[in-house]
């Protein structure tokens, strides 16, 4: 019997495109989004993926109000080094 891989994903937030709102962090159920201490081009806070355990649920993309902001990929077992 082969054993079912669990599924790894990441998260891409584009900083200028960030407003600082925080619903993506409030939304995500495991808790692997913060806020930065830096600024984007329009002196904004915002929000950073803190780099392991994304479970690719969509909560964060679905709760930004800014579209093109976050972007979740699947990590392809070729594409270990890329976490």
């Amino acid at each position: 019997m082969s054993e079912k891989k669990k599924k790894k994903f990441r998260i891409n937030i584009t900083p200028d495109e960030c407003k600082g709102c925080g619903r993506c962090i409030y939304s995500c159920p495991v808790k692997v989004l913060s806020l930065t201490n830096k600024v984007n081009s329009m002196g904004i806070v915002y929000a950073q993926y803190n780099g392991a355990d994304c479970i690719g649920c969509g909560s964060c993309f679905y709760a930004c109000p800014e579209p093109g902001a976050i972007t979740i990929y699947e990590i392809k077992p070729d594409e270990k080094g890329k976490e």
